[in-house]
């Protein structure tokens, strides 16, 4: 006799309760954590290369960050109305409901499932002048490996791509994929815009250069 076929988490509504229960949990945890470690930080805005006045290209375009460097990156951008496009996998639920608090909109996606269609929807973002954030190498990795997505993005839209880096004096680093880093209490925080760039193409060699441009995770 079949057993007929599996039922996903969200078609038990007993398990999508303890997991609605569990993500609330954490968002007020991370939340309170944040909120009262963040305003410590010591942020500074840096351009690379070194001595040229931070300016940002006319709207649209696109921060594109490391993954493990995206916590300190969008607390410094936070209530400016930038549009994000968050995983769905593991803790994109969570994150999605803080930086959504933060003032961001949000684009939400599966690298695996209905791609094409988020990417999409995070273009129309763009070609109305929106500002978008990416992390080339997220959701899952590999660190510091860019994928093909921000550049479909920044082509499509005709958006330049504005690589920042995160750099702090002192911090913690999780034992995850990407080493998540997480400032210490009083650390000096660098935020470090590098120039604003449009890929040729999304073969080997543009990643390669996107990933030159980013510098290594």
């Amino acid at each position: 006799m079949s057993a007929g076929p599996a039922r996903s988490p969200e078609a038990d509504p007993a398990r999508a309760a303890r997991r609605e229960r569990k993500v609330r949990r954490l968002d007020r945890l991370v939340s309170f954590l944040v909120g009262l470690l963040a305003p410590t930080w010591r942020l500074t805005v840096e351009t690379a290369p070194p001595g040229r006045e931070p300016s940002l290209p006319t709207p649209p375009y696109i921060f594109a960050m490391w993954h493990g460097e995206l916590l300190p990156i969008i607390w410094a951008h936070r209530h400016r109305g930038l549009v994000g496009m968050v995983s769905e996998h593991g803790d994109g639920e969570v994150l999605s409901r803080i930086i959504a608090r933060w003032g961001y909109r949000l684009v939400r996606g599966s690298t695996s499932r209905g791609a094409g269609r988020v990417l999409l929807a995070f273009v129309r973002e763009l070609r109305a002048g929106e500002v978008g954030m990416l992390t080339p190498d997220g959701p899952r990795g590999p660190a510091g490996v860019p994928q093909a997505g921000v550049l479909l993005a920044s082509q499509q839209a005709d958006a330049p791509i504005v690589p920042v880096r995160c750099v702090a004096s002192r911090a913690w680093r999780l034992s995850s994929w990407d080493r998540f880093m997480i400032p210490m209490p009083f650390a000096q925080v660098r935020i470090v815009y590098g120039a604003p760039w449009v890929a040729e193409g999304t073969d080997e060699a543009a990643l390669a250069e996107l990933a030159r441009r980013m510098g290594p995770a």
